[in-house]
């Protein structure tokens, strides 16, 4: 299992999960940010940073969301308008920059308009931290 970006994040792409993440595993898209389900290691880090809510563990999906985390490996494994080979696993988001692609559902919705204010913040799943150690609250 891994984190999963949804909806929310669909034209909004506020980045703070990137900033968050201690693997380097949240990918940029045209319209959404997605992350890599064999590079993340769910610390949480993303979720809790994420003022749109758009970040869930994959187990832990609302309904309306739960299309996404197939979606999410399909930006990984699929050919895409604008690639001419799946991504794969590159091992690093920062390396592979920003791509002009997105997946075929994310593609074909319409434009999101930004929540009017921010959703307030997440505990980690398991309430802890996780990179204990790393970065004081």
């Amino acid at each position: 299992m891994a984190y999963v970006i949804g909806l929310p994040c669909v034209d909004v792409k506020d980045r703070a999960c990137v900033a968050e993440c201690p693997t380097d595993c949240i990918y940029e898209g045209a319209r959404s940010l997605y992350i890599h389900p064999d590079e993340c290691m769910e610390c949480g880090a993303c979720e809790v940073v994420c003022p749109v809510g758009a970040v869930h563990y994959e187990e832990a999906l609302p309904a309306a969301l739960r299309e996404h985390a197939p979606d999410n490996g399909r930006f990984f494994t699929e050919v895409l308008p604008g690639r001419d080979a799946p991504l794969g696993s590159p091992g690093g988001a920062a390396a592979v920059g920003p791509l002009d692609a997105d997946t075929t559902m994310i593609a074909a919705l319409p434009p999101q308009s930004p929540p009017e204010r921010p959703l307030p913040r997440k505990t980690p799943r398991g309430g802890g931290s996780c990179c204990a150690g790393e970065r004081p609250d």
